[in-house]
């Protein structure tokens, strides 16, 4: 290997783990508010990638059509837990989060299949549609049963992945898609080319991770969920809603899902189950970080692409193998540095 060699496989593990990176983050802010381990987190890629390649060749995709039948199934379950304080101003929010907002974005789609929108408003509709199916999906699976064990919630976990899986091959088939570019300018600095599609990927994931730093810093809302994650029970004590916590939870989660599915469409062949391993490595990465440490998550999640870069060049045929291998010292370092816990006796 020269010189030209590693700095291609340098550029290119630290794109794919400024991906990596985006979704270990995500994972850890729901892991932190709702013990919830987001499996779906790969769905939410596919999702946000497909929906947009699927936008963008003028067509209605299958996720706007779902975010409105879960946000119908929402609506019966707000209706049903607020059954013995019914009132107007209940119903009415829960009708226009639930039912108005996603058949609004639903009739917009529909309009914009049949004209050429520009590539702006096909991200910023893909994102709506996912974070809808994010916050619903929270309302649905996880909400009513917050308070069971986290191996309950990991179950539950995986059967929204296998759902939300298979949803994906009946909306967008076994094909591939790919989306348009963001810019197709591109510069050259020594032996390196950057397309304007990874400055984008770089740029777009400082920006997120500076936005969720002042989020958690300086908002009262992101405060909130900073209370949630120490103490879930101190913070309903002081007057904290931790079912509100865990809904906006899920909706950054999906909105960060669907921004990395959006920077990897133009650049890979995505399909419906193709999301599932990325969020796998950026899970590698989460664990690296314990679940609870957003800078040691971000530099995990480069270490992994830089890791998964070099494989493909020296062992392209175990790249997989060798990346999913990293979270083995990490979990034997950490079961040993943890303090022994008797089982509870019956």
């Amino acid at each position: 290997m020269n010189t030209t060699i590693m700095l291609f496989l340098l550029q290119d593990g630290i794109t794919n783990g400024a991906i990596y990176a985006l979704l270990g983050l995500a994972l850890v802010l729901v892991f932190a508010v709702t013990r919830v381990i987001l499996i779906p987190q790969g769905e939410f890629v596919t999702y946000g990638a497909l929906t947009y390649a699927t936008l963008s060749s003028g067509q209605v995709p299958g996720t706007a059509r779902l975010a409105l039948a879960m946000g119908i199934v929402a609506f019966g379950l707000d209706l049903f837990a607020g059954r013995r304080a019914l009132h107007a101003k209940l119903i009415a929010r829960a009708l226009a989060i639930d039912i108005v907002l996603p058949a609004a974005v639903l009739a917009l789609t529909i309009w914009l299949a049949g004209h050429h929108s520009p590539i702006g408003v096909n991200i910023a509709l893909s994102l709506v549609i996912v974070a809808a199916i994010g916050l619903f999906l929270y309302r649905i699976a996880f909400q009513p049963i917050a308070h069971a064990s986290v191996l309950v919630l990991l179950i539950a976990a995986v059967g929204c992945h296998l759902a939300l899986q298979g949803f994906g091959l009946v909306f967008f088939g076994a094909e591939g898609q790919r989306g348009p570019t963001v810019s197709d300018s591109a510069f050259i600095v020594g032996p390196l080319r950057f397309t304007g599609q990874s400055i984008a990927v770089y740029a777009i994931t400082l920006a997120l991770i500076a936005g969720l730093w002042m989020f958690f810093g300086f908002t009262r809302m992101g405060k909130a969920l900073r209370a949630t994650a120490v103490n879930r029970l101190g913070a309903r004590l002081v007057g904290i809603r931790t079912a509100l916590s865990g809904q906006i939870a899920f909706l950054l989660a999906s909105v960060i899902g669907a921004v990395s599915g959006i920077l990897i469409v133009p650049i890979t062949t995505l399909y419906y189950d193709t999301g599932f391993l990325i969020g796998l490595k950026g899970f590698v990465a989460a664990i690296i970080g314990g679940l609870v440490s957003y800078p040691l998550t971000a530099i995990a999640a480069l270490l992994v692409g830089a890791v998964e870069a070099f494989s493909s060049f020296y062992a392209s045929n175990f790249k997989e193998v060798i990346v999913f291998t990293l979270i083995l010292p990490v979990l034997v370092l950490r079961s040993l540095a943890a303090p022994a816990v008797e089982e509870e006796k019956d």
